[in-house]
């Protein structure tokens, strides 16, 4: 999960591209970057950390041009403490570019091969993002005939891009000199939409992962990219658009819905708020047809995605609904935290009890999900503390029980609580008298209750089936025994700072 921004304007377009990154901080808090174009040269910050932190007033100076593409990033593959992974990533060959990607390849390993002994290009971090820059560059460099650059050109090479990768990727680059390139793989897992402005110059243009960042800085929607779809805007403002896949179909992440979009947004036309309510009356039907024997006196949210679903679920319970955390906002979210251990400390850091909505009282608490369980223990055993007689819990997703390779921090089933336990044993293992699961049907109902024309979606970490067909047992295995070297370095990393802190001390 990552943030994308790319904007052609009759303007500067530093200030639209930081605040825009503002806007979809939600989607990666690890890293971001800018790179903006003046007169075929680049422009370029980025590095570790929040928005607010990775740009000063010093750096906004330096990014001048009217044309510049952005990114924000958490880690899904590489390192997360990389800076050299930071995106937007640039080579210099054909011609100049610059890419985001937000999403997974599934055959990186395979292009990083046929790179360096095919293309003869080097690759050199482990981030698959800066893998599918080389693809499109070499791609691009094949297609080009005498240096002459122009959209089918572009297209042509898109389609071979899209012949050679394999995963989900929405993409957003820049070739030096000639304009900003979108494009969305053939399933269309991931978001991108368009928005557009007119002005008195001329009509300005944006693509983003959310509409949310397109709305709020004063752009209309035009409409999302379609799976399989390319779009280039050369630096006089024109647009141009072509189907780069013969066969192409849409579904798109639920997860999006369920979690990691803002509320605000439109994810191929669908309102995520809409459909977060609609998750609410579906559990809300569940538990009058199964649950009826809870005596539940209060239904409270675990700030901020599940308010929509808590507020739609008390009112089909007719239950009273309170507010009962108090959310520190300046805490990263815990899901998108790597390390078991981070998340555990950060739960009570991040959220503080109102007592009194919990003293003597049968609580139901809803979520957006459960993954790996730690922050909903915290939490339940939070709700004991401050005198709950009964703790139930509610997810708005069906149990996580497979890993998400497509660009979400779901990457092994050893860390999903789910995975190998049943609904009742995941709701002794988080200590709640009751753990209510949303059906994966009645998931995909709330969604399309809100656009009836998304027939299908990608929802394998539920179903574990993988929509682009080419995830195996082998490939899965392979991603695991990755995260869980990751992970112990991740722990002595930790280990050997408590020892130097403990030295200091």
């Amino acid at each position: 999960m990552c943030g994308i921004l790319g904007i052609v304007a009759r303007s500067p377009v530093n200030q639209l591209l930081y605040d825009g990154l503002l806007l979809l901080q939600h989607r990666g808090q690890d890293a971001a970057g800018i790179v903006t174009s003046e007169r075929k040269t680049f422009h370029m910050q980025k590095g570790n950390g929040m928005v607010r932190d990775v740009f000063r007033t010093r750096n906004m100076r330096s990014l001048p041009g009217n044309m510049g593409i952005a990114h924000c990033r958490y880690p899904t593959a590489g390192s997360a403490s990389n800076s050299a992974e930071a995106q937007p990533f640039y080579v210099n060959s054909p011609f100049g570019i610059v890419l985001g990607h937000n999403g997974n390849l599934t055959n990186s390993d395979k292009l990083k091969e046929e790179m360096f002994r095919q293309d003869l290009r080097h690759i050199n971090t482990n981030s698959d993002s800066e893998v599918l820059l080389n693809v499109l560059a070499h791609e691009l460099e094949k297609a080009t005939v005498k240096l002459r650059l122009d959209s089918q050109t572009i297209f042509s090479a898109v389609s071979n891009v899209h012949r050679r990768v394999r995963g989900a990727y929405a993409v957003v680059a820049m070739i030096a000199g000639h304009g900003v390139l979108a494009f969305r793989d053939p399933y269309g897992i991931r978001p991108a939409v368009i928005g557009y402005n007119e002005t008195a110059d001329g009509i300005e243009y944006m693509v983003s992962s959310e509409s949310v960042a397109v709305e709020a800085l004063g752009f209309r929607v035009l409409r999302d990219i379609v799976p399989g779809e390319a779009v280039f805007i050369d630096e006089d403002g024109n647009f141009h658009s072509q189907q780069c896949v013969e066969s192409s179909s849409l579904n798109p992440c639920i997860f999006e819905y369920v979690y990691l979009a803002r509320p605000d947004s439109l994810i191929d036309g669908a309102s995520v708020y809409e459909a977060r309510l609609h998750m609410g009356e579906k559990l809300a039907e569940k538990i009058k047809r199964q649950y009826r024997h809870l005596e539940i006196d209060v239904v409270i949210p675990i700030p901020d995605s599940s308010r929509p679903s808590a507020l739609q679920l008390a009112a089909g319970l007719g239950v009273p609904y309170r507010e009962g955390f108090v959310k520190n906002r300046y805490i990263g979210r815990t899901f998108i935290m790597p390390g078991q251990e981070v998340r555990m400390r950060s739960v009570r850091q991040k959220l503080n009890v109102i007592g009194m909505e919990f003293k003597g009282k049968n609580v139901l608490l809803v979520d957006d999900s459960i993954v790996r369980g730690t922050t909903s223990r915290e939490i339940v055993q939070m709700a004991r503390e401050s005198g709950a007689r009964k703790v139930f819990f509610a997810s708005a997703a069906p149990p996580v029980r497979f890993p998400n390779v497509y660009g979400i921090d779901m990457p092994t089933r050893a860390e999903l609580i789910a995975a190998h336990r049943s609904e009742d044993e995941v709701g002794t293992e988080i200590g709640a008298d009751a753990l209510i699961y949303q059906d994966l049907e009645a998931l995909k109902d709330a969604v399309r209750m809100t656009n009836p024309k998304l027939a299908a979606f990608e929802t394998s970490c539920f179903d574990g089936v993988y929509v682009t067909g080419d995830v195996t047992s082998d490939y899965l295995h392979i991603i695991e025994t990755r995260r869980d070297a990751q992970r112990d370095a991740e722990e002595d990393e930790g280990a050997q700072l408590d020892l130097n802190l403990a030295a200091a001390g």
